[in-house]
């Protein structure tokens, strides 16, 4: 699923090409695309696209007093559609300029789940970004020590957690956990402000490489493309230490991690059971 440097630069990109494109339309290819009925879409038509933000994980297409919030989920992408054809391979939804190219949502596979809700932007607050935790990029050591001790988990978990912390994913959770020298499996109740700042440090440099990265490119990438220090990496030397880069798999993700910068050279078990193989 996209990260936060993916979509921010995506974002950006899509600012810089439709700012004060005038929306004519907005057409979903299926009944799942749109996710709300009030108000409707037709709130937003003739008035000008002012920017792309970002929430987290989602895209916000701003125009005026109607924001269009759009989630990709696991295989969906916002791109520029030149040719807006009537039967697009994957499309989801199209928002029609009154001049130039089309916006397309695509999603690849057969789950459906990525999506549009047009949002009144006085409303914003609630659904669906209100299930959504403060901006990854937003937390000090003090606000995470005290994120860490509300919750006690494992990190790596409380790093995907978009309740907790919006905008880092899988590889993101792998990234910081390793520049932070922690164990994935390491309790969030035990790190403390000290552990917590470590964490910090870690995401603004984790996201900050990501970002630019993804500024270089004319498309988004996916996380499997992005360049990291251990995802996408298992069996490889680690950058830092030059010991195995080693996983523990479960069925929707892998957690990459090195021994030696991060678990004291202990080997986590690859299982959901087991703390340690000796």
């Amino acid at each position: 699923m996209p990260e936060l440097p993916e979509v921010q630069a995506h974002a950006e990109r899509l600012t810089e090409q439709f700012r004060g494109a005038v929306l004519q339309r907005f057409v979903p290819f299926n009944f799942t695309a749109l996710k709300t009925a009030m108000p409707p879409p037709q709130d937003a038509y003739g008035t000008a696209l002012q920017k792309v933000g970002r929430r987290g994980k989602y895209l916000l297409l701003d125009f005026g007093p109607i924001h269009f919030v759009v989630h990709l989920m696991q295989g969906g992408r916002l791109l520029v559609d030149d040719k807006q054809s009537v039967k697009p391979r994957n499309g989801q939804a199209r928002f029609v300029f009154e001049d130039g190219p089309a916006l397309l949502l695509t999603e690849a596979g057969k789950e459906r789940r990525a999506g549009v809700w047009c949002v009144a932007t006085d409303a914003l607050a609630g659904p669906p970004l209100d299930r959504l935790g403060p901006e990854a990029l937003d937390f000090t050591a003090d606000s995470l020590a005290a994120a860490f001790a509300a919750d006690n988990m494992r990190v790596h978990g409380f790093l995907r957690n978009q309740h907790h912390i919006a905008g880092l994913g899988r590889m993101l959770a792998n990234e910081v956990c390793h520049r932070a020298q922690l164990s994935p499996f390491a309790m969030t109740g035990k790190l403390g402000r000290e552990g917590a700042a470590k964490v910090v440090t870690a995401i603004h440099e984790a996201v900050d490489e990501g970002l630019a990265y993804e500024r270089t490119r004319t498309d988004m990438s996916s996380s499997a493309d992005r360049p990291g220090r251990v995802h996408n990496r298992v069996g490889e030397a680690c950058p830092v230490c030059a010991d195995t880069i080693r996983s523990v798999s479960y069925s929707g993700y892998t957690v990459a991690y090195c021994p030696t910068c991060q678990t004291a050279g202990k080997v986590l078990a690859d299982n959901t059971t087991s703390k340690f193989l000796k």
